[in-house]
C-alpha cells in the first residue's frame, strides 16, 4: 500500500519492537527502481539507547533487501517532546555510530 505513494522516499518505524519484525516485508514486496526508504532505525518509543552495533545491524539488514544505495538510516518519529533531550542526543549518537558501521560494512569504507 505505502508504495502506492507517489513520493521518492518512504520513511517508517523499523526501530520500535512493535514493528521491527516489518521489515521482512522488502523480501517479498520490491522497492521500484527511482525510490529510497528511510527505515527508522533508533525509536521513539523507548527511553532506552541502541547500541551502535544494533543500529548497523538493522540498517545493513536493509540495504541488502533493498540495495546499499537505496537506504538512508532515521529515526521512528521525531525524538522530540518524546524522550528526553540528552536521552535524544545519545540515540542520535548510537544513529551516527551505528550508521558509520554500516557503512564499512556495506562499503568497506568509512562514513
Amino acid at each position: 500500500m505505502m508504495l502506492a505513494v507517489n513520493a521518492q522516499a518512504y520513511s517508517f518505524e523499523a526501530g520500535n519492537v512493535r514493528h521491527e519484525h516489518e521489515w521482512k516485508v522488502w523480501q517479498d514486496v520490491k522497492l521500484p527502481d527511482d525510490r529510497l526508504i528511510l527505515p527508522g532505525v533508533v525509536s521513539h518509543a523507548t527511553n532506552v539507547v541502541e547500541h551502535p552495533e544494533l543500529v548497523a545491524e538493522r540498517i545493513v539488514r536493509f540495504a541488502k533487501l533493498v540495495g546499499r544505495e537505496r537506504v538512508i538510516a532515521s529515526t521512528d518519529c521525531g525524538l522530540g517532546g518524546r524522550v528526553h533531550p540528552q536521552i535524544a542526543w545519545a540515540k542520535l549518537e548510537a544513529l551516527v555510530e551505528g550508521a558509520a558501521r554500516a557503512t564499512h560494512q556495506l562499503w568497506g569504507r568509512s562514513a
